[in-house]
């Protein structure tokens, strides 16, 4: 049975560690925001075991005029769990979240190798490609959601 519910910034740590920031310390794993009052994180959990998670962090880029932003951030599935559609629930549960919050917009840097997982959920990319140091190859991709 999956189940997807709010935890907080450090309960992230053991999924984005193995898969986001491996080899990396474990203080890597924080993100500067992670503990603002207006930012959440979701865990999805199976038979109990947290499995992926997502972060939703209220951020304006300046690429956008809207003023009801939010940024992904931290968005990972652990690997023996990719490629069954957890990262899309998660997704999608981030946006339905996010609409009842009246947020009009979502935007996040995605990894070159999820762009394509990105855009078969509606997202585009804007602008061109840049590079995070340590990270890698990163677009910025967005999807509205209300006008």
């Amino acid at each position: 049975m999956l189940d997807i519910r709010k935890i907080s910034a450090q309960e992230t740590f053991s999924v984005r560690h193995p898969v986001l920031r491996k080899g990396k310390p474990l203080e890597s794993c924080h993100f500067e925001g992670d503990d603002f009052v207006s930012t959440q994180h979701f865990g999805l959990y199976e038979l109990g075991k947290i499995e992926g998670v997502i972060s939703l962090f209220e951020n304006n880029n300046s690429l956008f005029e809207d003023k009801a932003q939010s940024q992904i951030r931290g968005m990972a599935v652990l690997e023996n769990n990719q490629g069954k559609g957890f990262g899309r629930l998660l997704v999608e549960h981030s946006e339905k979240i996010l609409e009842t919050q009246n947020v009009s917009l979502i935007w996040f840097n995605a990894r070159e190798n999820a762009v394509g997982f990105y855009e078969k959920m509606g997202y585009e990319i804007i602008g061109k490609p840049f590079d995070i140091p340590d990270v890698g190859v990163h677009y910025v991709m967005w999807k509205k959601l209300r006008s």
